[in-house]
């Protein structure tokens, strides 16, 4: 059974979580396990909740209790469902709820990159990218296109920052990631050391090309992006075994970050073919 809790006032402490805490609050660096996020929408809260993420609050407008979330509902009960007038709620969140529903859940305990990488082939490495819109579309092409795994440096937007998770569609939750906490000397290294032969998605002048036979029969490849308008650091790309570049048609000079992942991933993808073919 649902736990019901009408609100008629912002001041409600329960409501923290959905807007008077920061995101640095919500994800609570000092004590990972005591963090949390917010998800939005039933489609990726169920996703959450398949994955296994522990759900400790939800808001929502009263019609949606015996409506599209009804069934999120049943799978949670006794966690306490805020709920209150349209505006009161719009008021609190900054826009209307009409779009969807919010669930705020429990951090998870990251894997190590070891632990991550044991058994992939294929991992995408995010360095510095800043803005939520395209970590999560990253994300999304990385689910889609056949990643493994994906790792992120200590400058990236955190992918479960709200917006992250928002234009993921939920595949944050549905493929493995975790931190590289050191980057990119000592990261360099580890990937390496666990068998990757790590790539570079650059603009240099000696990139060669993603269609390249040689790419597409490597047993482990790390595939690396870089921040929005510079780029993965020259020191990275120096550290790495090759550049590698999308040719390009009409002039056109690059791609958004998250449209270049999604060809990048999508052309250097692990091949199971081509081991029979050795």
């Amino acid at each position: 059974m649902s736990n019901i809790i009408h609100v008629s006032t912002l001041d409600h402490p329960g409501l923290d979580a959905f807007a008077r805490l920061t995101e640095a609050q919500l994800r609570n660096r000092r004590e990972p396990e005591k963090g949390i996020f917010i998800a939005e929408s039933p489609k990726v809260i169920e996703r959450a909740l398949h994955a296994g993420y522990e759900p400790l609050s939800f808001l929502m407008e009263e019609k949606h209790i015996t409506g599209q979330a009804r069934s999120l509902l049943d799978r949670c009960p006794g966690v306490p469902v805020f709920t209150g007038p349209s505006d009161l709620l719009a008021q609190l969140t900054g826009f209307p709820l009409t779009r969807g529903v919010l669930c705020a859940m429990r951090r998870p305990t990251l894997p190590t990159v070891e632990q991550l990488c044991q058994n992939a082939h294929r991992v995408a490495v995010l360095e510095g990218v800043s803005d939520p819109t395209n970590v999560g579309a990253i994300f999304r092409s990385a689910a889609a296109m056949h990643m493994d795994a994906v790792l992120v440096t200590p400058n990236c937007c955190d992918p479960l920052y709200r917006r992250s998770v928002r234009v993921s569609m939920g595949t944050v939750f549905q493929i493995p990631w975790t931190r590289i906490p050191q980057w990119p000397e000592g990261g360099l290294t580890q990937l390496k050391a666990l068998g990757f032969r790590t790539v570079a998605m650059a603009l240099t002048p000696d990139a060669i090309s993603i269609e390249e036979p040689w790419l597409h029969q490597e047993e482990k490849l790390a595939i690396l992006l870089g921040t929005e308008g510079d780029g993965l650091a020259r020191t990275t790309i120096d550290g790495c075994d090759a550049a590698v570049c999308i040719p390009m048609a009409h002039q056109v000079d690059s791609l958004n970050v998250a449209a270049a992942s999604a060809v990048g991933f999508w052309e250097l993808r692990y091949r199971k073919s081509h081991l029979y073919n050795m």
